[in-house]
């Protein structure tokens, strides 16, 4: 195993770990480990670098958790609960919904503005459903808000996959497009990488320039919520695929052209710090687990553990170490070399704090240096 130090190393991130190192998840637990999924864990549905090894480490021998972890993931599309499930199957290990963050939980903090307002989501996946499982009561996916207008897409009928069936209107989609009722978006939120860029562009554009009623003028813009802003990641294919980023960039591009004012966006997701305090809450949630496994999900700002390191593992270093960076103590970042980052020597604009091959190897590092193996 080769294990490389950012240098210098800080020596308060080398102090010795606390005597009583925990066996199960209490609140003594002075750490925590947060791992990126797509290049570290999975590549597609693939487990890489001995990645089912070493999260079998982090738990006893009757399966319960035995060192909080969860990942951290700019990705999504579905319900964290169901990925969850997903992660299970693939992995061997019981994964909580609870330790599933996807680019697009941070959305639930916006639940008091919009809970009863019109949104529309979009991505791959079932966007809708995502947001329709944060309690949001009045939300269309993109491609069901834009079937209820004739032409919107003017190349939809060279699109095979979109005529194959008529597109079914949902409940809410009848309730809100009543008696030809025009409503107005109040939010559009890109949920995971769109699957059609130029039909989401053009209905997207047509939603932020006329003010939330396409081929009107309603005055401002509404807010867009990007999930991510990765340019690139790590997926089945050998190279780095386009991620929600780009996908912003072409937008923001084309709306810049076509509007005398620039768009007006917020995105979520690593590297934003708010992402990384997010974690260090789900992460006191989880030293709250009961005997019987239970993590409770609910909001407990009353109680905030300190946890002496939290661990990010990831491999793309302007997501994953420049999250961890900015958001400081009590981060310490893991670059691997199985997903973007591929380099022998740590990278220069964002060094990781220690550079292995792969996510194995991280957690034996993480695991002698606290004595917790």
């Amino acid at each position: 195993m080769r294990f490389r130090f950012k240098q210098p190393v800080p020596l308060s991130l080398l102090r010795p770990p606390q005597a009583s190192a925990f066996r199960t998840v209490s609140q003594h637990s002075s750490f925590g480990i947060a791992f990126d999924i797509d290049g570290v864990i999975l590549r597609g549905e693939t487990p890489i670098g001995n990645s089912r090894i070493a999260l079998r480490r982090l738990y006893d021998d009757s399966g319960a958790l035995k060192i909080p972890f969860l990942f951290l993931t700019n990705g999504g599309g579905i319900p964290e609960s169901r990925r969850a499930l997903e992660l299970s199957h693939l992995l061997g290990v019981k994964i909580l919904p609870s330790q599933v963050l996807q680019g697009h939980s941070p959305f639930k903090t916006l639940l008091k503005r919009y809970e009863n307002e019109f949104i529309v989501a979009t991505g791959k996946g079932e966007p809708a459903v995502v947001m329709s499982e944060y309690s949001f009561k009045k939300v269309l996916s993109l491609e069901e808000y834009a079937s209820h207008f004739n032409n919107i897409d003017p190349v939809s009928q060279y699109k095979r996959w979109t005529t194959l069936k008529e597109p079914k209107h949902s409940k809410v989609s009848e309730n809100i497009f009543h008696n030809g009722y025009l409503p107005k978006v109040k939010a559009a939120f890109v949920v995971s990488d769109p699957v059609d860029w130029g039909r989401d562009i053009q209905v997207l554009c047509d939603i932020l320039t006329s003010g939330g009623i396409p081929g009107e003028n309603n005055g401002q813009q509404p807010p867009l919520y990007f999930a991510a802003d990765d340019l690139q990641y790590q997926a089945a294919f050998p190279s780095e695929r386009l991620g929600l980023g780009a996908f912003r960039i072409a937008l923001q591009s084309v709306f810049n052209r076509i509007h005398d004012k620039p768009l007006e966006y917020v995105s979520f997701g690593k590297p934003n710090p708010f992402v990384f305090r997010n974690a260090e809450t789900i992460f006191g949630h989880l030293l709250q687990t009961s005997a019987a496994g239970n993590v409770r999900t609910e909001n407990a700002d009353s109680w905030s553990p300190s946890f002496r390191t939290l661990y990010m593992i990831g491999d793309n270093p302007l997501v994953d170490v420049k999250g961890a960076q900015q958001a400081g103590c009590p981060w310490f970042s893991i670059l691997t070399r199985t997903g973007v980052f591929r380099q022998r020597e740590n990278h220069t604009q964002y060094p990781a704090d220690l550079v292995v091959d792969t996510v194995e190897e991280a957690v034996e590092f993480i695991l002698n240096r606290e004595d917790a193996s």
